[in-house]
């Protein structure tokens, strides 16, 4: 029985591994290259790995299946709302332009931001007069002057396709006469945000409902999951840096900032679910680590603002010194929790994407190098997979312990002056 156990469990590994090692390898080459990989017929890695690891205002799965998500911008003309599918035609190749008629703006996604632009000069950007005249001929209608911005934007690009005698047109211009807007779109790192924040609610009332119901039983079905991890943040992390009676009160906050990015580094590994690198968005994580710089400052003590402001028992000369330096500890600790969550996700992403990159760099120049780099970068891709599933565990437990130990260095009891003296 040992021996079927054993080698039962062999299959279901390698089985495991090889669904892995096909899904890596599949989105790879058919989502790397459909979204960003490509400029001018020669594949571009920087460009690719930047793309994916950036946000986004739609959710690309693989090929030309994405979904759309709501844009908000605010101007001097007011808000607007619209999907971002209006700067995609129906091929899904981008359009560049989207006209307004509640506040007569022409928007443009340059580089996944919205911009306001003048009509006139958008020919001089973009170069594209057909999609353009698409919206033009509903939208431009009342516009005196529609007739003439769409002629002069097709004689710019029949210009540039006769200068070029292999019709490649000039790629855009990366500097133009845009004007950025307030963005308060539903971007696709809020969108995972929220979807995981609605999740990581769910799970816990669930849980609480069912410890309601049988108190002093054993627990079951996901209460077996997450107890061990709830009293691991309690017993290893809240308890050893505030103490029984402080850990009550800052439970809450650590348990939730666990959970919420443990569970954001995991969906941003599971293939074919939108490329999510929630937690390695700087935006993401910037709120975050202001939420524990808040939390601290409102509960630090008189003694820990005492020794911050002016510290007891230190020469006035070491105090010009030192106080400054103290003070700037203040920000500089929910600085380094941003900043360590953001490069440790980013950089396993960028590992991966790395060596996916390989395979399009070596298979340019022959189809046996891109076949033979690929056995051993998909290999080096599953390994790093599962790096990654212990990197997404590690980062949510020592982003937690910081903000614990931050927490309890601000609230700790105040100890007599004679130890100063």
């Amino acid at each position: 029985m040992k021996i079927t156990s054993k080698s039962t469990f062999r299959k279901a590994f390698r089985g495991f591994c090889a669904i892995v090692a096909s899904l890596v390898l599949t989105l790879s080459s058919s989502d790397l290259l459909a979204s960003g990989g490509e400029e001018s017929g020669k594949f571009n890695a920087g460009e690719m790995i930047v793309h994916h690891i950036s946000d986004a205002h739609s959710i690309h799965f693989i090929g030309d299946i994405s979904v759309p998500l709501p844009c908000i911008v605010k101007t001097d003309k007011g808000f607007d709302f619209f999907m971002s599918s209006v700067f995609t035609d129906e091929h899904h190749q981008p359009t560049k332009s989207y006209f307004s008629e509640s506040t007569g703006n022409t928007y443009v996604l340059h580089h996944e931001k919205i911009y306001v632009v003048d009509p006139i000069t958008l020919g001089h950007v973009h170069h594209e007069a057909a999609t353009y005249d698409a919206h033009s001929d509903d939208t431009h209608v009342d516009n005196a002057h529609s007739g003439e911005i769409v002629e002069n934007m097709a004689a710019d690009t029949a210009h540039a396709e006769m200068a070029n005698p292999i019709n490649e047109v000039e790629a855009p211009v990366e500097e133009f006469s845009g004007i950025a807007v307030a963005d308060f779109s539903i971007t696709k790192s809020v969108f995972g945000m929220l979807l995981m924040l609605s999740l990581v609610v769910f799970v816990f009332t669930r849980m609480a409902k069912a410890y309601q119901k049988r108190k002093g039983m054993a627990p079951k079905g996901m209460q077996n999951l997450l107890e061990p991890l709830v009293l691991f943040i309690k017993d290893e992390v809240a308890i050893p840096a505030l103490g029984k009676k402080r850990a009550k009160k800052f439970l809450p906050f650590l348990l939730t900032s666990f959970f919420f990015i443990w569970a954001c580094n995991m969906l941003g590994l599971i293939p074919f679910a939108g490329g999510f690198n929630i937690t390695g968005t700087l935006s993401i994580t910037l709120v975050l680590a202001g939420l524990v710089f808040i939390i601290t400052s409102i509960n630090g003590n008189a003694h820990y603002w005492g020794h911050i402001v002016w510290p007891p028992g230190v020469p006035f000369a070491i105090k010009l010194i030192l106080v400054p330096i103290e003070l700037m500890s203040v920000f500089i600790k929910p600085a380094v929790l941003m900043i360590r969550l953001t490069a440790n996700i980013n950089a396993g992403h960028i590992i991966i994407l790395a060596f996916t990159s390989l395979i399009f760099i070596f298979g340019e120049k022959s189809a046996a190098g891109g076949y033979g780099v690929g056995v051993f970068a998909t290999a080096f891709m599953v390994f790093m997979f599962f790096i990654e599933l212990l990197v997404a565990f590690l980062q949510a437990y020592v982003f937690t312990l910081l903000a614990a130990l931050y927490f309890g260095d601000a609230t700790q009891e105040h100890h007599h002056e004679e130890a100063h003296h």
